[in-house]
């Protein structure tokens, strides 16, 4: 159960009667309807509230669930002293003409359903006295509830008593009850699961919800004896702080959720280039015969002029290693065991987002596939390096024959490396660590080339792979059980 869920769930059972005892000694909902009558004709007779049409009787098939002995259903029109909002005080001409809305202070505060997230600390609007004293119908003192009713449809806000003339801003309905003591179940009515299904049919339009403080009269509300609506808002304020505690631990339980097969991903591949995933076989020779072999057969194609000469890369210092590797390991420059090449420029209009017979090669660029197009530059089985935008440094893993753009640098591991161990091993140094820091990051080879990389011998690479593999798998299905 959500805590939203769970939210909503004490607050059903409150509005249903089920969350405290009814008590026959603290008299009834009709009682308590009858006194709300009696002092709404006080307040009528001095003038002080208008006398309103008569709201339409309640009948059985409105009533939505069974309530209490002793509960009453009323609408909420009847129940209050006033329901309104800004544009009971006159047109809106009128209102434009007659209320200033302004953002520097002044005499008073138009109090909006945004202030409360902010706790009336900024972008606060104010009007003068005479657009207070022209909002008289909609002036506010504290203690009445406003609802939002356009857009965000079912908020519901207490209104504080601040050491200002407060008046309704426009986009709001004001409720004010005739005892105070009535507000807060009312409040905890309108937040519950049932306050918002009321308010939703009442509801009209698509793009933008809205509805008007005519239909609000007239929803229902199940009414209890004022001391059990006491009893019930004392014991939903005790759980609410227990539901905010849960909801801290939910969150960080998604969160772990949401996370935890990422974060897996990530300390599997540092165990695998730390040599700690797989045991080691001294049968399987050492990374300095592997490296030996790698030197010469550079050095075969350079005679044969399939390789150019390039400068010695810098000797490998202890203070820049990182991490301690398994004896039989070696660390090395990924250029002195790769030859790290950029592909060619091919202009947009020559790739195509389908393949077809005579565009049927794969296009790699920056952040992977491209699209298809006529020939193709590489062939082979070569992890790439994206070299060049808002990916740049992810690794991908192409085969066969296929095109490899100038913002991908294909990694040639003379066929004595296994192509998965470098794709794997790339992606866990985070090469987008060396990109340039502008506008459209770029990595150049002459950098990366002299990045670090721990070198295992061929065989313990072929089972890193394998066991790598199996729990990168893993972690997807873990992924996929866990809704990520």
């Amino acid at each position: 159960m959500t805590p939203q869920e769970l939210k909503n769930s004490i607050l059903q059972l409150a509005i249903q009667g089920k969350l405290v005892e009814q008590r026959p000694e603290e008299g009834t909902a009709q009682e308590l309807y009858a006194q709300i009558q009696a002092e709404k004709q006080r307040l009528i007779k001095e003038g002080k509230i208008k006398k309103e049409k008569p709201l339409p009787e309640i009948t059985e098939e409105e009533k939505p669930f069974e309530i209490p002995e002793g509960w009453m259903w009323v609408r909420l029109g009847d129940y209050c002293e006033k329901v309104t909002d800004q544009v009971a005080s006159g047109s809106f001409a009128s209102l434009r003409e007659n209320v200033p809305s302004l953002k520097e202070p002044n005499y008073a505060l138009m109090v909006k359903t945004a202030d409360f997230s902010n706790n009336f600390s900024r972008n606060l609007t104010y009007t003068t006295q005479h657009g207070y004293e022209f909002l008289s119908n909609s002036n506010l003192f504290g203690g009445e509830l406003i609802l939002s009713n356009i857009g965000s449809i079912g908020k519901c806000f207490i209104v504080p008593k601040l050491n200002i003339p407060m008046t309704l801003a426009p986009n709001a309905v004001m409720i004010r009850l005739v005892f105070e003591g009535l507000r807060n179940y009312l409040y905890f009515f309108i937040l519950s699961h049932q306050g918002l299904l009321e308010l939703m049919e009442i509801t009209s339009g698509t793009a933008m919800k809205k509805f008007n403080k005519t239909d609000l009269k007239k929803i229902l509300v199940p009414i209890p004896p004022l001391n059990e609506q006491k009893r019930i808002v004392a014991k939903i304020e005790e759980l609410l702080p227990l539901v905010d505690r849960y909801e801290q631990a939910w969150t960080k339980l998604e969160d772990f959720n949401r996370r935890f097969p990422e974060d897996m991903k990530k300390s599997i591949l540092q165990q695998a280039i730390q040599g700690k995933l797989v045991e080691q076989r001294p049968e399987e020779g050492t990374a300095q015969e592997l490296y030996a072999q790698i030197q010469a057969e550079k050095q075969r194609l350079i005679k044969e002029g399939k390789l150019k000469k390039e400068k010695p890369l810098p000797e490998i210092t202890e203070d820049e290693k990182p991490f301690e590797i398994p004896e039989g390991w070696m660390w090395v420059r990924l250029g002195q065991i790769f030859n790290l090449q950029a592909g060619k420029n091919i202009t947009a209009a020559n790739i195509y987002d389908e393949p077809s017979e005579k565009h049927k090669y794969l296009c790699y660029g920056g952040n992977g596939v491209r699209g298809y197009v006529s020939s193709f530059n590489r062939e082979g089985n070569f992890a790439l390096i994206g070299r060049q935008g808002a990916l740049c440094g992810n690794i991908n893993i192409a085969n066969g024959q296929f095109y490899a753009t100038e913002h991908a640098v294909v990694v040639d591991h003379y066929n004595l490396t296994d192509v998965l161990w470098g794709a794997r091993f790339l992606k866990a140094l985070n090469l987008n660590q060396y990109a340039t820091a502008t506008a459209q990051p770029g990595l150049a080879v002459s950098n990366i080339i002299k990045v670090l990389i721990p070198l295992p011998p061929l065989a313990e690479q072929k089972r890193i792979v394998e066991k790598l593999e199996e729990l990168l798998a893993m972690c997807e299905r873990l992924k996929r059980v866990r809704g990520n």
